[in-house]
């Protein structure tokens, strides 16, 4: 590539790689095909990626949350101006939440002026975007009750996706966090001591325990919130709509169908109703 987005890394795909320097690896193979005249949009905040960079970069390198590259200054939620260099250049108005979004916002920015795109212009784009599916999909609403799919499965991912929900919906509304640790990563264990302080913006927690490794419930004793750790998809989706009250959020996450739970959930709640 000519323009290559370096966003995160971190230690998963334990089922594949051996530890987080055999990822490195992977990533510096690909810095490697990125010619002289190229450009690496790197993340500023991540120790893991400079690393990479140290083992030979040979070309321009424009870094995304990092005052010596582009920011964002957050007015309102769904509202931030990008600066570069400190320096306003824009803003974005959009309804998607969560500081990972408005980094990947900042990333497009970067990426996009080396194709010419002015920033301004850029910004007036992301503006219009409203999202993909299953990145905080609404999957409906029933009885006050609005019914969230999300991709999250890693423990920085589900932390970033709770915690931007509450910052949407303030303290109006209880956030029902119901999760399925679905990939080989996860089965295998190796995030768990990670989960309980992923989940600490939500108020109540459901975990699905179907295919799990390790204990569940042992990991998650600590929470303080009402937590229910089940392999029966009946018992999680009946605890789930007797917990949900008008004004809640019902935030599931996985990288799975999640045995159709969302429909599960809107059926259930119309049949409550």
């Amino acid at each position: 590539p000519r323009t290559a987005i370096l966003n995160n890394l971190e230690f998963d795909h334990a089922d594949i790689c051996p530890d987080l320097v055999a990822i490195q690896t992977q990533f510096h193979h690909l810095v490697r095909t990125v010619p002289a005249s190229g450009r690496l949009v790197v993340n500023g905040q991540c120790e893991a990626l400079d690393a990479v960079l140290k083992r030979g970069c040979w070309s321009e390198v424009v870094r995304f949350d990092a005052p010596a590259g582009f920011t964002a200054n957050d007015m309102a939620p769904g509202v931030f101006d990008v600066l570069l260099n400190g320096e306003v250049q824009g803003r974005v108005q959009w309804e998607l939440t969560g500081s990972h979004n408005t980094s990947n916002a900042l990333a497009c920015i970067a990426a996009a002026a080396h194709v010419g795109v002015n920033v301004q212009d850029a910004c007036l784009a992301l503006s219009a975007f409203a999202g993909v599916a299953r990145r905080m999909q609404v999957r409906g609403t029933v009885g006050g009750v609005t019914v969230y799919d999300d991709f999250a499965h890693h423990p920085t991912a589900i932390e970033t996706t709770v915690a931007g929900l509450r910052r949407r919906m303030g303290e109006q509304g209880r956030i029902h966090a119901v999760f399925e640790p679905r990939s080989n990563t996860m089965k295998l264990g190796v995030m768990r001591a990670a989960l309980p302080g992923s989940l600490k913006q939500a108020d109540t927690v459901f975990c699905f325990t179907g295919g799990l490794g390790w204990d569940a419930q042992e990991t998650l004793a600590g929470l303080p919130q009402p937590l229910l750790c089940t392999d029966s998809m009946d018992e999680m989706v009946s605890a789930v709509v007797k917990a949900a009250s008008p004004g809640d959020a019902v935030l599931v996450m996985s990288n799975g169908g999640f045995g159709g739970i969302h429909n599960r959930l809107l059926d259930a709640l119309r049949a409550r109703a």
